[in-house]
């Protein structure tokens, strides 16, 4: 790996331990996530605090942070002779950095948003897919967690047949499921024991924050 690639693979990483449930909380004179509800700082845990603003923008936050780091390696990556195996990389990097935030003591979430804006960055309509997926899903069942669950077990399927198996996105989007998917191994268990909560709804003894 040469310096440049890895200077861009760090600067994804750290853009990726930008926290935005945690910065949109506070700025917003919030209680902060990690201490209530699932604890885990990302917006479908901010939306139980009532604030669907705040949410919205941790979403948002989120997922720009993703499209971004990849496509300032999409951008100026190539002068620099870096190609998309660097770009890739940049993807799984912003994840890393979301999921284990070097600036919040690398307990960070679960990496869905995070995950589709790479997926953008990757290809638009491989976004697309996995976003109606959860849309469809969440829906349905109504339960975030298996909603992204599910949306990320497909995305490997759909990359398979929108950027082909030689593309090394589709190796990558392996890699993002399996990350997103073991994130999420508390809600697969409270899944299996019918425990999970639906999307808003507070956990038992939660209250509302101001």
């Amino acid at each position: 790996m040469t310096t440049t690639a890895f200077a861009f693979i760090l600067g994804a990483y750290l853009i990726g331990s930008l926290s935005f449930a945690v910065i949109v909380t506070k700025l917003m004179g919030m209680a902060d996530p990690r201490t209530y509800g699932s604890k885990n700082p990302g917006a479908t845990n901010v939306l139980r605090s009532g604030k669907k603003l705040a949410a919205a923008l941790t979403l948002l936050g989120d997922g720009v942070k993703g499209w971004v780091a990849v496509l300032l390696v999409q951008q100026f990556g190539p002068a620099y002779g870096l190609g998309e195996q660097a770009v890739a990389m940049a993807g799984l990097a912003v994840l890393a950095g979301h999921m284990w935030p070097v600036f919040f003591g690398f307990k960070g979430g679960k990496g869905v948003a995070t995950a589709v804006g790479v997926l953008a960055a990757f290809n638009g309509w491989l976004a697309l897919a996995a976003l109606a997926t959860w849309l469809f899903m969440a829906f349905v069942v109504k339960i975030s967690s298996l909603s992204a669950i599910v949306a990320c077990v497909l995305v490997p399927v759909y990359a398979f047949f929108i950027v082909g198996p030689q593309s090394v996105y589709w190796g990558t989007s392996i890699i993002i499921a399996i990350l997103v998917v073991h994130r999420h191994k508390s809600n697969l268990i409270n899944l299996l024991t019918g425990q999970e909560d639906k999307i808003g709804q507070a956990e038992p003894g939660d209250k509302k924050q101001p």
